[in-house]
């Protein structure tokens, strides 16, 4: 007689709890796999910053010449964007791998104009073009300009209006580096720069007042970074025959005296200043440390102008009495 093999039995309650234990797996393990791959495969999002392009008081009689930030720390697929803070006219130029820094002309269209994409290579000349708050500044002026940094590294960039004096640096790291400060850390500090360079602005002011007198007017002034968008004293009286000068006693920015009708040329000398009897006379660009100096020879009443920054209130006016 054959022996027969017994057979194993599984109690109810035993496959009961196995099944269920089976399907808490199929739901599980799907569950830790996909967690596990969604922290693999997740990259940090893109940050987008903010960077005010130039300050000014209230009245526009105190411009700041200055990125604010100065520096902005960044990481590679970020996007900056410079806003235009002030009606002083600026640009944000990256100049070419080996470029150097020119004068500023205001004949040039790449100086002029945008150039470039949206997104920095990190060596070519990028520009933002004119950029102000205001529209009557005599440029095409925009507003605001970003670009998108894909390139690690720290790049340097200049408003080609002011030189060397006015310039900023992108910071660009790896994408997820840890950022030192945030946006609203930056908003903090920027404030509190642009309360500095008012408060510089109104010293020069003062300073100006003293220099000043009946026959010397003080045609702007500024540090590098405040600068001054006044005549100082702007009204004076004087006397048939008698001289006045006009100086720039600023460090950085340029001006013009100019009566009369502004002229097409506004860098160009115009009239002779020797024998000035009205109609149009001007100093063309006054550099920073120029001297003008205007002879009146008639009785009346003559209105100038800076024919660069008339628009924020820089103008004045000479009495000539007998």
């Amino acid at each position: 007689m054959s022996r027969m093999t017994p057979r194993l039995t599984t109690h109810p309650m035993t496959r009961l709890v196995r099944g269920v234990l089976a399907s808490m797996a199929a739901l599980i393990l799907p569950l830790s796999l996909s967690s596990f791959a969604t922290a693999d495969d997740e990259k940090p999002s893109p940050e987008s910053w903010t960077v005010q392009v130039g300050s000014e008081a209230h009245d526009q009689a105190i411009q700041g010449m200055s990125f604010l930030p100065a520096n902005i720390y960044v990481n590679s697929g970020d996007t900056v964007t410079w806003e235009a803070n002030s009606a002083e006219i600026h640009t944000v130029t990256f100049l070419a791998h080996g470029q150097s820094l020119m004068p500023f002309n205001p004949f040039d269209p790449k100086q002029l104009s945008r150039q470039g994409g949206t997104a920095y290579d990190g060596h070519s000349y990028y520009n933002s073009g004119i950029m102000a708050n205001v529209s009557n500044t005599g440029f095409k002026a925009v507003e605001g300009y970003t670009l998108k940094f894909t390139h690690t590294g720290n790049f340097t960039y200049y408003c080609i209006v002011h030189g060397k004096g006015m310039k900023g640096t992108v910071h660009v790291r790896a994408a997820g580096t840890d950022y030192p400060y945030s946006q609203s850390q930056y908003d903090r500090q920027t404030r509190k720069q642009e309360r500095k360079i008012a408060r510089d602005g109104e010293e020069q002011w003062a300073a100006a007042h003293k220099q000043a007198g009946s026959h010397k007017v003080i045609a702007g002034t500024d540090n590098e970074v405040a600068m001054l968008m006044r005549f100082v004293h702007h009204e004076i009286v004087v006397h048939v025959g008698d001289t006045v000068s006009f100086l720039n006693t600023g460090m950085g920015a340029p001006h013009t005296v100019t009566f009369g009708h502004e002229p097409a040329n506004i860098f160009a000398p115009v009239g002779n200043p020797k024998d000035f009897r009205g109609g149009n006379l001007s100093s063309g660009l006054m550099e920073p440390g120029a001297k003008f100096t205007v002879t009146f020879k008639k009785v009346g009443e003559f209105d100038y102008i800076c024919a660069l920054h008339d628009y924020m209130g820089m103008t004045g006016e000479v009495e000539v009495r007998p």
